[in-house]
């Protein structure tokens, strides 16, 4: 029987295993908006073989919210993830084209939405043919429908009114992953109408210090970089520019230290364009 035990599983890994019986390969690149690339064109034409593309911006996501791929509604999530073939007995195993990137955003929507057997490719497609691993460059097949049901973990998801009430009586932790100039308030945000700064109390430690060479660093080395940042008495919040960054860290907590980090799924997009909540400067 197949299992997966891990948060993170190697190519190597993947390949003595790809074919098991209820193994699902999760395609979830993403690029960012502006880049001149369609991760799921790229899918049609090049992935892992059996691998289906999850799109969390264009159609996995609350529709209804004006903010980008905001988490989904349980109906939503489990029509679209059973329309990708996927049942709630599966192992899945997510990863995306640019090593780690957007490939932990979906990691954490199948954990928060109840799936505990996901797990993450370190390194991505790159790792993959580093081993020599086969690409898949046929025409996709059609997938059978599977069966799903989601039961959203409410406390691995914060919105902005818990957040805020969290950060006034000072019983939340805050890291906020975007780089140091953009938590400090030193450059303008990229995203139009959008201040600059962070929350008040809030921690810092940009995503970017938590992998190396597309791959997430060694359990020791991350446990140098969060266990400074991290609360041993307090719920631990992770924050970014858009919800998708401060699943990597989500993910390096969980890995590294088997600790619990909820995600403001708004992030700065809407806590920073909001003129009610608080921002403050370095």
């Amino acid at each position: 029987m197949l299992q997966i035990n891990e948060v993170i599983v190697s190519a190597e890994w993947l390949r003595d295993n790809l074919g098991s019986p209820k193994l699902k390969l999760v395609d979830a690149s993403w690029f960012m908006p502006g880049t001149d690339r369609n991760a799921k064109s790229e899918w049609m034409t090049k992935r892992i073989p059996g691998a289906v593309y999850f799109d969390f911006d264009g159609e996995i996501y609350d529709k209804a919210s004006p903010l980008p791929h905001m988490l989904p509604t349980e109906n939503h999530f489990e029509t679209a993830v059973a329309g990708l073939g996927i049942n709630n007995d599966d192992h899945i195993v997510v990863y995306d084209t640019a090593g780690i990137f957007s490939s932990p955003r979906v990691w954490w929507m199948f954990k928060v939405m109840g799936h505990e057997n996901v797990a993450l490719l370190d390194g991505g497609m790159s790792a993959w043919e580093a081993i020599g691993g086969k690409v898949d460059s046929d025409e996709p097949e059609s997938t059978t429908l599977g069966s799903y049901k989601a039961h959203i973990d409410k406390e691995g998801v914060i919105d902005a009114q818990a957040l805020l009430a969290g950060i006034e009586s000072d019983s939340l932790n805050v890291i906020d992953v975007r780089p140091s100039e953009r938590f400090s308030g030193s450059v303008a945000e990229p995203r139009p109408g959008v201040r600059s700064g962070h929350m008040p109390n809030a921690k810092n430690l940009p995503f970017p210090v938590l992998t190396e060479n597309g791959k997430f660093k060694t359990r020791e080395d991350l446990t140098a970089l969060l266990s400074p940042v991290l609360s041993e008495n307090k719920p631990n919040v992770s924050s970014c520019g858009s919800g998708v960054t401060a699943c990597t860290f989500a993910l390096a907590a969980k890995w590294a230290l088997n600790a619990k980090v909820a995600v403001y799924d708004g992030s700065w997009s809407e806590w920073g364009s909001n003129e009610e909540l608080p921002v403050v400067k370095d």
